[in-house]
C-alpha cells in the first residue's frame, strides 16, 4: 500500500465515528470542519468539569513552568496533597498513583493477593469478580473482566478469577472457598451496559466479605469523582470498601489512576513492592488537585446530582412509549437508554444533528454530560436525543404498516 493510500498508521483497535474533534470548551466540542457539537459523553465519564476547565488549566500551566517529572524516589508535593483531598474525602487511609484505570485495578489485585498471603497469613489469592463488568484491557484486568469477548484470543489467561451473577449474593456464596481473597465489584457495570448495583445486594457482599474476612473492592473508574450524584458511587450504599480505584474524572482529562485503600493494607505495599514511572508525575498531580479542589469548592457533586435526576425525569418522560425503547436506569450523571435494537444508527443520527453520545454495549446509549453542563446545553441535546427517537420510532410504525 503507498503512503497516499494508508488511511492511518494506528492500529485498527477502535470503531471510530466518523468525527475529528479538534477543540472543546466547557460542554461544547468542535470538530475539523467547524461544526459545533453538544457533548453528552464526556470522553466516556473523563471531562466531568467539562472541557479545558479553567482552574485546572492554569493549575497544569504553572505546573508546567515548574516542573514535569520527579521520580517517586523523591517527595513531591501535589502528590502528598491529592493523596490528603481523596482520603479526607473518602473512607480510605492511603493512596497509590497511576496513570490509567487498569493500573489502579492491576493495584488492587495485587494488594488482595499480597495482604492475604504476607500479613494474613494465607495462601488465598482468588478474587471473585461478576459477569459483564470491565475492569481493563491488561492481562490481569481483562481476566477479571466478566465478557468472554474482552478475552478472546489472549489465552492463557492468568488463574484467580472467577465469576458470579451480578445483584445475586447467592452466586457469590457459592464461589467462596478457601482460595478466596477479595470480591472486586463495580457500583454501576457502564461497559455492561449501565446496570446499578442493588441496594440489598451491596449491603449483603459487604458483610459477607467482613464475615469471610476477605477484602472488598469496589471499581470506581468510571463511577468516581461525582459522577452518580455522590463524590464516590459506594457511598450511595451505605458501605465502606477496603479498596476503592479511581481513573478518568480524577484529571479532567489528563492521564491519572489511583487505587485507595484501608489502613491495615498498608503493611502490604512498603517500599519495592509495587511501583510505577509516570503514575504520580507533578502535571498529573496538579490536575487531580485542581480537579478535586474545584468541585469541592464549587459544589459541583451536588450540582450533578441535581442535574441527574432531572435528566433521568426527563428522558424517562420523553421517551415512555417509545417502542424501541426498554427502559432508562442508571445513577447521577451515567445514565443509559435501553433499546430493544442495536443503537449504532440512532447514535449516527444524533450525532449528525450536533450531539454526542457514546453506546454501552450493542443496545444501549449512554447519557453522560460534565456537572458543569448548562441548563440550556443539556435541555437542547436531551430534545435532539428524543426527536430522534420519535422519528425512529415513526418511522418503524409506517414500515410496520
Amino acid at each position: 500500500m503507498g503512503q497516499e493510500e494508508k488511511q492511518s498508521y494506528l492500529f485498527p483497535l477502535f470503531s471510530k465515528f466518523p468525527i475529528k474533534l479538534v477543540k472543546g470548551q466547557g460542554s461544547r466540542l468542535w470538530d475539523d470542519t467547524g461544526k459545533e457539537y453538544i457533548d453528552l459523553m464526556c470522553g466516556l465519564a473523563v471531562t466531568n468539569l467539562g472541557h479545558v476547565h479553567p482552574k485546572v488549566k492554569a493549575k497544569l500551566v504553572a505546573q508546567l513552568d515548574e516542573l514535569w517529572h520527579g521520580c517517586n524516589l523523591f517527595y513531591l508535593p501535589h502528590q502528598e496533597r491529592l493523596a490528603q483531598l481523596l482520603v479526607e474525602n473518602s473512607c480510605m487511609d492511603a493512596a497509590f498513583f497511576c496513570s490509567t484505570g487498569a493500573e489502579a485495578n492491576e493495584a488492587a489485585i495485587k494488594i488482595a493477593r499480597r495482604y492475604a498471603q504476607k500479613v494474613q497469613g494465607t495462601d488465598r489469592y482468588e478474587i471473585i469478580t461478576f459477569k459483564q463488568s470491565f475492569h481493563g484491557r491488561t492481562l490481569a484486568t481483562l481476566t477479571a473482566t466478566g465478557q468472554a469477548k474482552v478475552q478472546e484470543g489472549f489465552l492463557p489467561l492468568p488463574e484467580g478469577f472467577v465469576y458470579a451473577d451480578y445483584n445475586d449474593i447467592e452466586s457469590v456464596r457459592t464461589l467462596l472457598s478457601d482460595r478466596t481473597c477479595a470480591v472486586m465489584v463495580e457500583m454501576i457495570q457502564g461497559e455492561g451496559g449501565v446496570i446499578p448495583a442493588d441496594l440489598t445486594f451491596v449491603q449483603q457482599l459487604a458483610q459477607l466479605c467482613e464475615e469471610q474476612d476477605i477484602l472488598l473492592i469496589v471499581d470506581e473508574i468510571q463511577t468516581g469523582m461525582g459522577r452518580t450524584g455522590k463524590l464516590f458511587a459506594y457511598e450511595h450504599y451505605g458501605i465502606e470498601p477496603d479498596v476503592i480505584t479511581l481513573a478518568k474524572g480524577l484529571g479532567s482529562g489528563f492521564p491519572i489512576g489511583a487505587m485507595l485503600g484501608k489502613a491495615k493494607l498498608i503493611p502490604a505495599y512498603t517500599a519495592g513492592v509495587h511501583g510505577t514511572t509516570f503514575g504520580g508525575v507533578p502535571t498529573a498531580m496538579a490536575a487531580g488537585v485542581a480537579t478535586m479542589e474545584t468541585m469541592l469548592e464549587e459544589n459541583l457533586v451536588e450540582r450533578g446530582a441535581e442535574i441527574g435526576e432531572y435528566m433521568l425525569a426527563k428522558l424517562t418522560e420523553k421517551l415512555a412509549g417509545n417502542p424501541l425503547v426498554s427502559t432508562v436506569r442508571g445513577k447521577g450523571l451515567l445514565l443509559g437508554i435501553v433499546c430493544n435494537e442495536p443503537v449504532a444508527d440512532i447514535i449516527s443520527e444524533v450525532h449528525a444533528r450536533g450531539v454526542l453520545v457514546v453506546p454501552a454495549g450493542p443496545n444501549v446509549i449512554r447519557v453522560v454530560p460534565a456537572m458543569t453542563i448548562p441548563q440550556e446545553d443539556l435541555d437542547q441535546g436531551l430534545d435532539i436525543l428524543c426527536e430522534v427517537f420519535a422519528e425512529k420510532a415513526a418511522a418503524l410504525a409506517v414500515d410496520v404498516k
